[in-house]
C-alpha cells in the first residue's frame, strides 16, 4: 500500500547536514576548510564590533547620551554577574566572560535570520570549552604550584587518581556537548516540525499552519533555548573556574 501525499510530505524530506564547506586550500602542507561556520564566526565578531565602536563613540563623564548608558549599563551587568558568581577577586575574568556569552547569544540568534546557527557546529562550543579548560588547570597551577596541582589528582586517596583524571577530561567534554546538543536538537525538532506543517498546508492548498506556528518554535528554540545555553555555558565557566582556587581572595 503506498503511503498518502499527506504523510508523506515534501518529496525531498528533511535535510538536516552539517555547516557547509565554503572553499578548501593548503597552507603548509596541511588542508584548511573554510566553513559556513568559519565566515558567519567572523560576521558576527565584526558586526560586534562595530557596534561597540559605535556605542563607545563620543564617550562623556556628564550628560551622557542613551547609546553610552546602554554600554556602561551592559559592562556593569557583566561585572556584577562576574561578582555575583565568583567573587571581586575574579573582575579580571568580566572581559571573557562577557564576550563568550556576546558570541554565544548572537552564535545562536542567527538562525532567526535563516542562517545556521554556529553553535549547531560542535567545534564551536568545543573551541570554547577548551579555553576554559586552560583557564581552569591554569588558575589550579597559579594557585598551588606545579606540585601541588599533580599532587590534587591522587586526593583524597591514590586510588582515586583514575578518576580525578577522568573527571576533568570529562569537564570540556560536558560543557560542549550540552550546549551544542540543545542547539542542534532544537534545530532539527523545528526542521521535522515544518516539514509537518507543510504537509498540511501542502494539502489543504492554504499556508495556514506554516506562517505562525513556526515562528513561535522560532522563539522558543532559538530566541529562549539559545540564550539559556549560553547562560548556562558562562556559569558553568565562572563555577569551574573559581573552584579551582579555593584559597582564592572572596
Amino acid at each position: 500500500m503506498q503511503i498518502s501525499d499527506f504523510l508523506r510530505g515534501s518529496p525531498d524530506g528533511v535535510n538536516v547536514s552539517g555547516p557547509k564547506l565554503i572553499a578548501s586550500f593548503e597552507l603548509f602542507g596541511i588542508t584548511i576548510n573554510l566553513t559556513e561556520t568559519v565566515v558567519l564566526s567572523w560576521v558576527i565578531v565584526l558586526g560586534v564590533f562595530l557596534l561597540l565602536l559605535w556605542l563607545t563613540s563620543d564617550m562623556k563623564t556628564k550628560h551622557i547620551s542613551k547609546k553610552q548608558a546602554v554600554a556602561e549599563w551592559a559592562v556593569q551587568t557583566v561585572y556584577n554577574l562576574v561578582e555575583d558568581s565568583m567573587g571581586k577577586h575574579w573582575r579580571k575574568f568580566a572581559p571573557y566572560i562577557g564576550a563568550l556569552f556576546t558570541f554565544s547569544i548572537l552564535g545562536s540568534l542567527i538562525s532567526m535570520l535563516g542562517l545556521r546557527s554556529i553553535t549547531a557546529d560542535f567545534n564551536v562550543p568545543l573551541t570554547w570549552a577548551l579555553i576554559t579548560f586552560v583557564m581552569i588547570h591554569g588558575t589550579n597551577i597559579r594557585t598551588h604550584g606545579f606540585g601541588g596541582y599533580l599532587k590534587g589528582y591522587a586526593e583524597p586517596v591514590p586510588v582515586m587518581l583514575p578518576m580525578n583524571i577522568l573527571s576533568e577530561v570529562a569537564t570540556p567534554v560536558s560543557m560542549s556537548l550540552r550546549h551544542f546538543g540543545n542547539i542542534v536538537s532544537g534545530m532539527i525538532i523545528t526542521s521535522l516540525l515544518y516539514f509537518a506543517l507543510s504537509a498540511i498546508t501542502k494539502k489543504i492548498g492554504i499556508a495556514l499552519f506554516t506562517i505562525g506556528i513556526p515562528a513561535v518554535l522560532s522563539l522558543y528554540f532559538d530566541l529562549f533555548s539559545g540564550f539559556m545555553q549560553a547562560f548556562i555555558f558562562i556559569m558553568l565557566t565562572m563555577v569551574y573556574i573559581s573552584n579551582a582556587d579555593a584559597n582564592a581572595e572572596a
